[in-house]
């Protein structure tokens, strides 16, 4: 037992090193990639400077995204160089066998997955979503400006004497950085899903407690026209028009601005708490959810790929130096890497167009490299 907690605190200082310089030197990458990408669109209000930070607030969730791919490749690095100096060898004739190799390992990715969870639910998201909004600013541009139409939201609300639920179609032709809304169209429909209100707003400011200010509102009603004795032409009207301008008029909605702000981060990047909000609100609207049900089981799995790439990782500590020198299995190892990330990302899309179950779509990635880690073990151990 002595020996093998010396063992593991040799394996955590020599790992923990290189992920680190493996992990800044992936970000430094990504950084001047994301930095090159973003001279297109410098100009007089969007500076260098300011460029230089939105990609700096990216950096975060950059970090999430290669977390398992730089554990990968730093455990691989690590077993090699102890194989290549006989030092697994040692290890190996002093009782250490797979199973307590492996356990190590796992112990050792546990530190590793907490981080990946906390950066992936915590920094990365409120940092995707602070980067956005200093981009939008800088350029002067909204969310929805690249929509001919805006983006439509259904809505729930009671009625406005108390009675039955009405349902409302929501057009927000513009969310600026700041999550205020601008020329808002609003269409309220009656249990029986009949036309009966069209609001159209400037702006709508969000009051807290699920409360939004409209501003500059033209409002339309429908009413009921009893029917005429004896008039059985089909074309004549049942219903007449009311129409009101109002300053200001608040409208409570399910709607708020954690909801909305999906629309300035990506599926992937947001929060689990926030998916969890926004896939509740789809269903309670009967809209598809699968994308967000997807990112949000990705979400959850995500920080246990750690293990996996752990264990992917053991078996080049049994391949000798004449098995291949160490820059070689450095090199499959970025391939591996490489190849889980693509994998992860390609069964996303796969699950989408034929409707898998979202928590099947997130797993199989996981559990095909799971699979062949333990087949690889299984291969070493025999050989």
């Amino acid at each position: 037992m002595n020996l093998l907690r010396l063992y593991e605190r040799y394996f955590a200082r020599q790992i923990y090193a290189v992920f680190a310089f493996i992990l800044f030197a992936v970000l430094s990458l990504f950084i001047f990639f994301d930095l090159l990408n973003e001279l297109q669109d410098v100009g007089a209000g969007y500076t260098m400077l300011i460029a230089f930070a939105h990609v700096a607030l990216q950096a975060p969730t950059r970090i999430y995204e290669m977390m398992p791919v730089a554990v990968l490749i730093s455990a691989i690095y690590v077993c090699s160089q102890m194989a290549s100096q006989s030092e697994y060898t040692i290890l190996r004739v002093a009782g250490l066998d797979i199973r307590h190799a492996l356990w190590s390992l796992i112990k050792l990715g546990i530190p590793l997955a907490i981080a990946t969870f906390l950066v992936g639910e915590f920094i990365g998201p409120k940092a995707e979503e602070f980067a956005q909004k200093v981009r939008l600013q800088a350029l002067g541009a909204t969310v929805s400006s690249g929509f001919r139409t805006g983006v439509w939201v259904k809505d729930r609300a009671a009625g406005q004497e108390g009675g039955s639920e009405v349902t409302r179609f929501v057009n927000v032709g513009a969310l600026a950085a700041d999550q205020s809304m601008s020329n808002v169209k609003i269409y309220e429909f009656d249990s029986q899903y009949r036309l009966r209100t069209i609001r159209v707003a400037a702006t709508g400011h969000y009051e807290g407690n699920q409360v939004w200010k409209l501003s500059g509102v033209t409002e339309t009603t429908f009413i009921d026209l009893p029917p005429a004795p004896g008039n059985a032409d089909a074309l004549a009207p049942g219903f007449r028009a009311e129409q009101n301008n109002l300053a200001t008029l608040p409208m409570h909605s399910e709607l708020t601005p954690q909801i909305l702000s999906v629309l300035l981060v990506r599926p992937e990047r947001m929060s689990t708490i926030d998916l969890f909000q926004y896939v509740r609100h789809l269903r309670d609207n009967k809209q598809d959810t699968q994308r967000y049900e997807i990112a949000f089981w990705k979400k959850l799995i995500y920080p246990f790929t750690i293990f996996v790439m752990m264990a992917l990782a053991l078996p080049f500590a049994y391949l000798h130096a004449r098995a291949g020198a160490v820059g070689i299995k450095v090199f499959g190892g970025i391939m591996l890497g490489l190849s889980f990330h693509l994998v992860n990302t390609l069964f996303s899309h796969v699950g989408l167009i034929n409707t898998w179950p979202p928590i099947i779509s997130a797993l199989l990635p996981g559990a095909l490299y799971l699979f062949l880690a333990l087949g690889a073990l299984r291969w070493v151990d025999r050989h």
